[in-house]
């Protein structure tokens, strides 16, 4: 979320990977018992909650599940859907909680993603609607709308059932913002790698990598980086094709690909299926280039189900609305509100030198105008950043994720942060368990390598959801929400 997500370019982060690498590929999500449930509701939504003037609505969908509800006065939990298109509600950690708690889940489509969009066509001037502040009042709407629904369904009025706010990735800043922006509307969040922090020269992802890949494969991968390098002086077609990415015609989008790939690895739990084949080609006195090529077109691209076209800008420019493809709409939101520039930094880099603050911002000019730009200033003003001041909202991160440096790490009053320290905890590993892609049934936590670290994460935020919804309840002499 939350190429993040947000990649936060984020869990969740559930369609094409697109330029973000902050969720999972919905091939990943297969189907049988992956969903709780894929039957799609609809509400109409506001088009622009900013206007007094403008009436527009459109259709936005959402899903519900209510099997574990225990009714009438059990929790609602608020499932955000991300930067992607929502197929129904996984079967991930979350299902666990809610039949603790007795909880049902409702997880509305984020505006413009999947078929929750306003306009067949997403011109520029069309996607002046897309923002996380409007996402936030969608989901306050929502709110509203579901609570009358289960109030007319129950026959009562004037009815508040406990909501708890859960995201991940860029949907966990979401998560986190909504209860910053909207306190009367939850009883508490869970921002699950929430990147809340706007960044314009997000070189500690670059870092994180290298840290997280150790001396041996961050070697090879810098290796790797200077050999292509130089095979683009010399050979430039072929080593595109060696890759599958002939249709790259740009160098910095060719080597934000090569980039992002290695960065999957380390962001979603398996550093195993990287590291290892490099380490054999080095110990074997194989071609590494060739060595990891064969991992991005067997892995990347093959397993992970990354398309490669999602790195080429002519492909950031088609304007048709499409539920699978959200490829243009992150971008859009990465070039207006967040950047989340994943840059080389000055020294000991990974990626390429080339994929810099220029390249971006050459990309958002080329695929929307003159007129888009990244008020990363604006948007931290706006919630805070790392200093978000909300309360009853909880942080989860994974030690091997590179975006946990644009969350909350640093526990405060009411904003306690957990780091979950394990050798494949990635994004969202809290939700999802390890590895983090493909998806674990229930967050089944016994794949990472360190199980105990993210149960004991697990157990400090059902301590946190239990508090707080019992804080919240109104008129129940019981004063606890227990986990059963």
């Amino acid at each position: 979320m939350m190429k993040m997500l947000f990649y936060f370019k984020l869990l969740f982060f559930i369609t094409q990977l697109s330029l973000s690498s902050a969720y999972i590929n919905s091939r990943l999500l297969n189907n049988g018992n992956h969903y709780l449930t894929t039957e799609e509701h609809w509400l109409n939504q506001t088009l622009d909650h900013f206007s007094p003037f403008d009436h527009r609505q459109f259709q936005q969908r959402y899903y519900e599940y209510l099997d574990d509800f225990r009714s009438p006065n059990g929790p609602i939990f608020l499932k955000i859907c991300g930067e992607s298109s929502c197929r129904g509600i996984t079967n991930d950690y979350l299902s666990v909680l809610a039949k603790k708690f007795g909880a049902a889940i409702v997880s509305p489509e984020h505006r413009y993603y999947g078929k929750s969009s306003p306009f067949k066509s997403h011109t520029t001037e069309n996607l002046k609607y897309l923002s996380s502040k409007q996402a936030l009042f969608d989901l306050a709407a929502f709110r509203q709308y579901y609570q009358e629904s289960l109030n007319r369904k129950l026959n009562r009025t004037n009815v508040d059932n406990p909501w708890f706010v859960f995201g991940g990735s860029y949907a966990g800043a979401l998560s986190a913002w909504f209860r910053l922006k909207f306190p009367h509307l939850t009883c508490g969040s869970l921002a699950s790698s929430g990147v809340v922090l706007a960044i314009y020269d997000y070189t500690e992802f670059d870092r994180q990598i290298g840290v997280s890949a150790g001396p041996e494969c961050k070697a090879a991968l810098q290796e790797v980086t200077q050999l292509v390098e130089e095979g683009m002086k010399t050979n430039n077609n072929a080593l595109r094709s060696l890759f599958g990415a002939s249709e790259l015609k740009i160098d910095g989008d060719f080597l934000y690909f090569l980039a992002d790939a290695a960065a999957i690895a380390f962001q979603y739990g398996n550093p195993d299926k990287l590291c290892s084949p490099l380490a054999e080609a080095k110990k074997s006195d194989q071609d590494l280039v060739s060595a990891y090529a064969a991992y991005v077109k067997d892995y990347y691209v093959g397993t992970f189900g990354v398309n490669v076209k999602t790195y080429n800008q002519d492909h950031l420019k088609n304007t048709t609305a499409s539920a699978n493809n959200s490829d243009r709409l992150w971008w859009f939101q990465v070039c207006s509100e967040v950047a989340f520039f994943q840059v080389a930094p000055a020294n000991d880099s990974i990626r390429s030198s080339k994929v810099d603050i220029r390249y971006h911002l050459d990309l958002c000019k080329n695929v929307f105008g003159d007129n888009v730009y990244p008020e990363v200033e604006a948007t931290n003003l706006y919630y805070g950043g790392s200093k978000i001041a909300g309360t009853k909202i909880v942080f989860a991160n994974g030690s091997q994720d590179p975006w946990r440096h644009a969350s909350k790490q640093i526990s405060s009053p009411d904003l306690p942060s957990y780091l979950i320290t394990c050798q494949n905890c990635g994004h969202c590993t809290d939700l999802s368990g390890c590895p983090q892609a493909p998806l674990s049934i229930e967050g089944d936590s016994e794949g990472c390598s360190s199980p105990d670290a993210v149960n004991k994460v697990r157990q400090q935020i059902i301590e946190h959801i239990d508090l707080w919804l019992s804080e919240c309840q109104d008129g129940d002499s019981s004063g606890r929400w227990s986990a059963m």
